[in-house]
């Protein structure tokens, strides 16, 4: 089966063709690409339809003309409705968008895609794979907020957490890595990239996570404040701003970019091995914050079996992850440092073999991931509706 992943962000794309076997498993990557959108705004059909031409030529190219079977989009913000990957329909795309207050850029990004790749090849299945989804096991003590009763019931005020795809793929390439089975896995799961996140992994399941109703709450991230005190906002709206320009610097210009000047960690650690004091301060930030939910996580699982660094930040920043470790002692878990700057490939050990429980570095393939749910629902014994026009 081949098929197309599209992964959008709020100003790129990332795309890949994969074949996946009649298993549904191990998908074999032909094509992977990262282009940056449209200056003047959203991802566009003429953006779009471009991409598409790319994808069309490595397809013959690939396969002598065989035809794309499947599509698979990320969708950030699934809300409550969304506890699975679904065919997209009309429907679907409608409740996305209504969705889309919560992940403005994000989800407006996916059904552009989608609506494009329906116009492209309007017989191919089209798949919608979740970041909230995963999420969905929560508890209620833990997904609800404090605010009365009818802020949830009327407006869905409530965390939903993100980072599903990639947590669920660190989930089981860790269980497999230490031979248990992921319904018996209790973890602490780091996703750290440009946005970042923390869940409490408990029997395999998300018990808790950081990010909630919207990707900025939790950890100090790229251009995100993180968890922030809610007067903060009252006060700045007493002051002159109006809601979208908090909502802009809380989202564009806090974070590390707020405290560094730089929103990228390379730069950041960079400044810090020259002993620039705002990127040991935002570094220090970060890592303590990041620390902090380590640690109440730990006890959310009831002891974690397994620390996970994953994504850009968590898999390639040798400095922060050391940073992060040197503050998890009291959890009895200490860094090797010949161990985390080994440039080794797959998943790997970071810890001491004195440690507690190991530290691992999972590598993030949310794409993967993408395409064996896509697959999955195609290959189900209850199969897809052909268009979205259906």
């Amino acid at each position: 089966m081949l098929i197309l992943v599209l992964n959008p962000g709020s100003s790129s794309l990332k795309y890949q063709v994969r074949r996946i076997g009649a298993s549904g498993t191990s998908p074999a990557l032909l094509l992977d690409r990262v282009v940056d959108g449209p200056q003047e705004g959203p991802l566009g059909s003429g953006f779009l339809g471009a991409v598409f031409d790319v994808v069309d030529a490595a397809i013959d190219n690939e396969t002598d003309g065989g035809p794309l079977e499947a599509i698979g989009h990320r969708v950030v913000h699934g809300g409550e409705r969304f506890g699975s990957p679904v065919c997209v329909t009309r429907d679907v795309m409608g409740a996305i968008e209504e969705l889309g207050e919560l992940a403005p850029l994000h989800n407006a990004a996916s059904v552009a895609c989608m609506r494009a790749a329906a116009d492209r090849w309007p017989d191919t299945p089209q798949v919608a794979v979740f970041d909230t989804a995963f999420h969905h096991t929560m508890p209620e003590f833990a997904s609800r907020y404090a605010v009365p009763e009818d802020l949830y019931t009327r407006h869905g005020i409530r965390r939903y957490g993100f980072h599903g795809i990639s947590v669920e793929m660190a989930c089981r390439d860790t269980a497999a890595f230490l031979g248990v089975p992921v319904s018996s896995l209790n973890a602490v799961v780091a996703h750290l990239g440009n946005g970042a996140s923390v869940t409490a992994i408990k029997n395999g399941c998300s018990a808790d996570t950081s990010m909630g109703m919207t990707p900025l709450e939790g950890l100090v991230m790229g251009t995100r404040s993180g968890d922030l005190d809610p007067s903060v906002v009252t006060l700045l709206q007493r002051r002159g701003l109006g809601p979208d320009e908090i909502d802009e610097l809380l989202n564009h210009r806090a974070g590390l970019l707020g405290v560094a000047g730089s929103s990228d960690m390379r730069t950041v650690q960079d400044a810090v091995r020259h002993g620039d004091p705002r990127a040991v301060l935002a570094s220090d930030m970060a890592a303590y914050r990041l620390a902090k939910y380590i640690a109440a996580y730990n006890m959310v699982v009831g002891g974690a079996g397994a620390l996970v660094f994953t994504g850009g930040i968590g898999e390639h920043s040798v400095q922060f992850r050391s940073r992060v470790m040197s503050l998890l002692g009291p959890l009895g878990l200490f860094i090797d440092e010949d161990r985390n700057d080994s440039g080794e490939a797959g998943v790997r050990v970071i810890s001491t073999d004195g440690s507690r429980f190991p530290a691992l570095v999972v590598p993030s393939d949310e794409e993967r991931a993408i395409a064996e749910a896509t697959a999955a629902v195609v290959l189900s014994d209850d199969p897809p509706i052909r268009s979205i026009n259906e």
